[in-house]
């Protein structure tokens, strides 16, 4: 339990300094299902819908929690924004970026949103820490995290010996799952209980915000690669830190091998130490952020065509897909442990003596 705090804590703390995306325009809150006007001279154009918008829209990074529009009222929760310029640290609303038509176009102390970042009018220097939409998201899911599994806790210890109840018999199956199945299979016997409670960790933190990611008007969380980054390092440290003599010498001095052969080997090893964290930061955003986009794909197919048979082809299949996605949200979760696993169960792994 200790191991699943101190990881939780350097996760939110890494994740505040980097989980911040670009948008692909910050001026307005994108609605596809209105037509803007726009007076020019003596007449009025109507922008067209840009689905390319929408859809970047919707799973960036924003320094407000934007959950709906009906007609032209806009219903978000605006952010912190903790700022340091020109020697001196700001704390702000990002309301402060609001002009009267609800537009983030407004200045603030010299600050002002461009391309979803704060920048100085001055050109200096900021340093941004504030608590965008995705931390926000990750205060959430590491709150509910702690609430789920600190009540299981003490479900555990009030009923010793006693048959699973309530939200413990929800997730007590999937607990021994991957501490029998994951952690003991790959690592083996003698190690699987150190790595078990990390394990645990970052399987329940990817799949809790995998499907809070789906809920309407939620944050898109590790389809962000600045989180998934994060994920992999540590990953990455921990089997690395944990390498014992037979890993490094595989890697470094191959068993068996020609020393001539080794110099081509062993930076190929060298090499295959840093892929590994790569393909896991890499795997985990692209599914996730595919996902989404083909779900927003297919709400923009509506807006396009302006059909109803459109919307009834669409619409069931939206539907179908976040079927999808829901499975999808426990296999990353799952194939994200299990590489990691498997990583940790090389390090770890003795020599064969014969």
């Amino acid at each position: 339990m200790y191991f699943s705090n101190i990881f939780a804590f350097l996760f939110l703390i890494s994740s505040t300094l980097f989980a911040q995306e670009e948008h692909t325009d910050s001026t307005a809150t994108y609605d596809p299902s209105i037509a803007y006007s726009k007076a020019e001279g003596h007449g009025a154009e109507e922008e067209k819908f840009d689905p390319g918008k929408m859809m970047m829209e919707h799973i960036a990074d924003e320094h407000e929690w934007h959950f709906a529009t009906a007609g032209h009222t806009h219903y978000s929760i605006p952010l912190p924004c903790i700022v340091w310029n020109n020697g001196s640290l700001k704390v702000f609303s990002s309301n402060r970026f609001k002009d009267e038509h609800h537009n983030n176009t407004a200045t603030y102390e010299g600050l002002k949103l461009e391309e979803g970042k704060i920048v100085a009018e001055d050109g200096s220097s900021v340093f941004d820490v504030s608590i965008t939409k995705n931390v926000a998201s990750l205060l959430v899911s590491v709150l509910l995290l702690f609430v789920v599994f600190f009540t299981i806790a003490k479900s555990y210890k009030e009923r010793t010996g006693k048959a699973p109840k309530g939200i413990q018999s929800v997730f007590e199956p999937i607990i021994v799952f991957i501490r029998d199945e994951v952690a003991k299979q790959n690592i083996g016997e003698k190690h699987y209980r150190r790595f078990t409670p990390y394990l645990l960790t970052v399987f329940f933190f990817i799949w809790f915000n995998n499907m809070l990611g789906l809920l309407p008007g939620s944050a898109n969380v590790t389809g962000n690669i600045a989180i998934t980054l994060v994920l992999a390092v540590i990953a990455f440290f921990v089997t690395n830190l944990n390498g014992r003599s037979t890993y490094w010498g595989h890697i470094f001095a191959m068993p068996g091998v020609p020393k001539w052969l080794l110099v081509l080997l062993t930076p190929v090893e060298i090499i295959g130490i840093f892929m590994k964290p790569i393909s896991l930061m890499i795997r985990l955003f692209a599914n996730i952020t595919a996902g989404h986009l083909i779900l927003l794909s297919l709400v923009a197919l509506i807006f396009i065509f302006k059909s109803f048979a459109i919307a009834a082809i669409a619409v069931p299949f939206s539907v179908f897909m976040n079927l999808i996605e829901v499975l999808v949200a426990f296999l990353q979760a799952f194939i994200f442990t299990v590489l990691v696993s498997t990583y940790i169960g090389a390090a770890v792994e003795e020599g064969h003596h014969h």
